[in-house]
């Protein structure tokens, strides 16, 4: 892994992933996505690992692509295939931060744009420092938002607010991002990466059991009715309820003590 574009910070039970392209606003290149995929395979590899933390160096948090990447240069002079890039690098990142068994806190520090939106859509839990901003501008350059971002923003803020912010390309100011429900939080620049940090500890002492399912549970939901997910509520906690870490939280409620989860199965 290049550990030039992806610093990774292993804590007790979580990691840390900082995007390291600050002269670039951490905007993507062809080597970034490889090195942030490597980064959350190792972190799902790592059973110890009940959470990871997003964030960005210096003062942006991603900036989408990098426009200047050699590696989505089209030859010849022929136009580039945007497609086949969103193909090998974002779609599969977006699917991987989805499908990981384990939270994804992303802790927004400045400015995010383009996929970088999508990179925050795709954690359970955003925190904003109030000095971040989203943009959506791909209107601008004659695109459409990629990267899951026409999927989700629906789902998070509303379909007339997606729609509007999309045809419009504004840039969101973190307060506004906070009412329209896009993150969990703002809050002040300098206590950022302590607020996310303390998330993931809380996190690390779960069940991560129970994380992989409250997870997994919301993200299935939208495509089920009611009924299809009431089933799929009893199903889960009857396997839940065999499992140990139940066992445990429910020995140490008796008990009156802090449970003692082990890491994930």
């Amino acid at each position: 892994m290049d550990a030039a574009t992806v610093l990774v910070d292993v804590r007790p039970g979580y990691r840390v992933l900082t995007l390291n392209r600050p002269d670039k606003l951490n905007s993507f290149t062809g080597v970034m996505h490889r090195a942030l995929k490597a980064a959350l395979d190792d972190a799902e590899a790592d059973k110890s690992c009940k959470a990871v933390l997003i964030t960005g160096s210096g003062r942006g948090f991603c900036a989408g692509q990098d426009l200047a990447d050699p590696e989505i240069a089209a030859e010849d002079g022929d136009a580039p295939d945007l497609g086949e890039t969103l193909e090998k690098n974002y779609n599969p990142l977006i699917r991987k931060l989805r499908a990981l068994p384990l939270p994804v806190v992303c802790a927004v520090n400045g400015i995010a744009a383009g996929a970088g939106v999508s990179l925050a859509l795709a954690s359970d839990v955003v925190i904003a420092g109030r000095s971040a901003s989203f943009g959506q501008a791909f209107v601008k350059i004659g695109l459409l938002p990629d990267s899951g971002a026409t999927y989700l923003l629906p789902r998070l803020i509303g379909p007339a607010r997606a729609r509007a912010w999309a045809l419009t390309g504004d840039t969101l100011k973190a307060d506004q991002a906070e009412a329209w429900g896009l993150v969990h939080k703002v809050v002040d620049d300098a206590g950022l990466i302590a607020e996310a940090e303390a998330l993931c500890q809380r996190f690390a002492g779960s069940s991560a059991s129970s994380l992989a399912a409250i997870k997994r549970a919301f993200d299935i939901a939208d495509g089920h009715s009611l009924d299809a997910q009431l089933d799929y509520e009893r199903d889960e906690q009857r396997r839940l309820g065999r499992g140990r870490d139940y066992a445990e939280g429910v020995a140490a409620f008796m008990e009156k003590r802090k449970p003692v989860y082990g890491g994930r199965p």
